[in-house]
């Protein structure tokens, strides 16, 4: 298990660094698009559709949808240019998702009252998690494409790594430290210490990474002002985790699909980063 988990690390490394660094908008784009179909198949589980006809009917749709999304808006995607009014709007609608997946989590399970045997809850549930992702990752990497095609890279590196770095700092904080359960009903192994070390790391991490490449000057956000979104984004990360988490408990599962070996499956590997990506593309781009 080891094993086939490090090398599937390794080759999901490869991947995405050829994705980020080779491939033209359009190409990133349905690939972008293909991650998002696949996660729409997991999430299908969560709505309790057990049959792969109707799975794969439902996924189906939405990848028909999406990519003639992407026909239809090929030249603006070819030329970097993502946001306008509406997929700022959708970046935006995110703030209240996670909102109210926070109350959600923090409910359960007594919030399963309202969605635990609701598809069409499953379906904007899916909707406002995974399309304002999906514009995220097309916005910050095409950040400043037309001048200078790799600056929306280092801006998505940014977030990853600052997900990364907290989701290191909670693990080694949460086991020389952990007590006090985060939310046990949901994600029994998850503590209050961990998410502080996690903080405090992603704090580091940002101060250090922003003083190397000053994103800032391209916002109306200062440096301390970047850095209290870079921990905002963070701590909505932590809720992404968590809400997936919900879900799993809710459907009886461990993982939400068996697609990358000793890893798991899509939302299993992205569900912090649907809600760090639009949150942070929320203050940065929209709300600055």
């Amino acid at each position: 298990m080891l094993k086939a988990r490090i090398l599937s690390a390794l080759v999901l490394v490869s991947l995405v660094f050829i994705v980020l660094f080779v491939f033209p908008p359009l190409l990133f784009a349905c690939t972008c698009a293909l991650l998002v179909v696949l996660a729409v198949w997991e999430w299908t589980q969560f709505a309790k559709v057990k049959q792969p006809i109707m799975r794969g009917i439902i996924t189906s749709i939405a990848a028909a949808l999406l990519y003639l999304f992407i026909y239809a808006s090929s030249d603006f995607i070819a030329s970097g240019k993502i946001l306008n009014d509406v997929s700022e709007l959708l970046i935006v609608s995110s703030l209240v998702w996670w909102s109210i997946a926070f109350i959600l989590v923090i409910t359960y399970p007594k919030s399963t009252t309202f969605w635990g045997t609701s598809a069409i809850a499953q379906l904007l549930f899916a909707f406002f998690t995974l399309t304002p992702f999906f514009l995220s990752l097309l916005a910050l990497r095409f950040y400043q494409y037309n001048s200078s095609s790799y600056q929306g890279i280092i801006l998505l590196l940014y977030v990853f790594l600052l997900v990364w770095a907290a989701d290191t700092g909670a693990y080694f904080a949460g086991r020389k430290f952990g007590k006090h359960k985060l939310a046990a009903k949901v994600s029994p192994g998850k503590t209050w210490e961990g998410v502080i070390g996690g903080i405090a790391l992603t704090i580091i991490v940002a101060a250090i990474f922003l003083t190397i490449t000053p994103l800032y000057e391209a916002t109306n956000l200062s440096f301390a002002g970047l850095v209290v979104v870079s921990v905002l984004t963070v701590m909505v990360s932590i809720l992404g985790d968590l809400t997936e988490s919900m879900l799993k408990r809710h459907c009886g599962i461990k993982d939400s699909s068996q697609l990358i070996p000793g890893h798991g499956g899509i939302l299993d590997r992205v569900d912090s980063l649907t809600a760090a990506l639009p949150v942070f593309c929320s203050f940065f781009f929209v709300l600055a």
